[in-house]
């Protein structure tokens, strides 16, 4: 039976080290870094992430900005609204809450985000940064995975490592991040043809595919350490990853439970790279 990677505990532990940082950085430069969060509209989910973004900033002594616009904002205000807050030397970290509605660009608002305050690392400099190993800020999902293997002590060098996903915020950067730490590395999709057969090779398997229950035992080797990004609200109103944990479980030496796995260093990669961000604008 898999040990259970406890993403909470893991957080909780790094917010506290964030805390004493964030105290240190005030008192030596006489700043508080500032994290400004746009939300488009009314979207519940986002509703949800923008609180508890702005909770963890309060925890940790960094100043939450949360602008709320309606969902007819057109896209040129949205546009106007991070030129300013560009500009503004408190807000040290942007970040446009996704998705947003279907008349705006994302791709637009991203590259129109100051590549130093982009905290989530989704500019095309800071991607760019990544593919060559000389980065500022990670993407906060990948980056957080990146910290619970490094706690539970997984070794990556060498390892046979599958990402089951390609996305720009997961996928892509999260094989990256596995191949700087010497992984040997496969990205499968949805078009990699006997997708089981790699999955089963792997001992480091990350899956981002957004299906509930996707992974199943017998997809995975005996002794792998599994992460699960997934977050697939059930029908019964359960939230489920995309590995079938309890089966799963039985065969991984690791494994990321949902909820409570990923999700709480996602937020907290958010805090450290906003952190970041106020220590470089602060040293010129």
């Amino acid at each position: 039976m898999a040990e259970i990677i406890d993403g909470k505990l893991v957080s909780n532990k790094l917010r506290e080290e964030l805390k004493v940082e964030v105290a240190n950085f005030k008192n030596e430069f006489g700043i508080t870094p500032g994290l400004a969060v746009i939300m488009v509209g009314d979207n519940p989910a986002s509703a949800v992430y923008v609180r508890n973004k702005h909770k963890a900033c309060a925890d940790v002594g960094i100043t939450s900005y949360q602008i709320e616009l309606p969902t007819e904002t057109s896209e040129d205000e949205l546009l106007s609204k991070i030129d300013e807050l560009n500009a503004d030397k408190n807000v040290h970290g942007i970040l446009v809450q996704l998705p947003l509605p279907k008349h705006i660009s994302e791709e637009k608002v991203i590259n129109r985000i100051c590549a130093d305050k982009d905290v989530d690392a989704f500019h095309p400099i800071n991607v760019g940064k990544i593919m060559i190993g000389n980065y500022s800020f990670l993407p906060c999902t990948p980056a957080g995975i990146m910290e619970l293997l490094r706690y539970y002590n997984v070794d990556i060098t060498g390892k046979k490592c599958v990402v089951v996903g390609r996305s720009n915020i997961v996928g892509k950067p999260m094989a990256l991040l596995l191949l700087e730490k010497h992984g040997t590395v496969t990205v499968c999709h949805s078009r990699t043809r006997e997708l089981s057969e790699i999955t089963k090779a792997a001992d480091i398997l990350v899956v981002a595919i957004g299906k509930a229950g996707f992974l199943t035992a017998d997809m995975v080797k005996d002794g792998a350490v599994v992460i699960d990004v997934g977050i697939n609200r059930l029908p019964d109103g359960r939230l489920s990853g995309d590995v079938d944990f309890e089966a799963v479980a039985e065969h991984a030496s690791l494994i990321t439970p949902v909820p409570g796995g990923v999700g709480p260093m996602t937020i907290t990669m958010l805090l450290k790279n906003t952190l970041t961000a106020a220590k470089s604008a602060a040293m010129g």
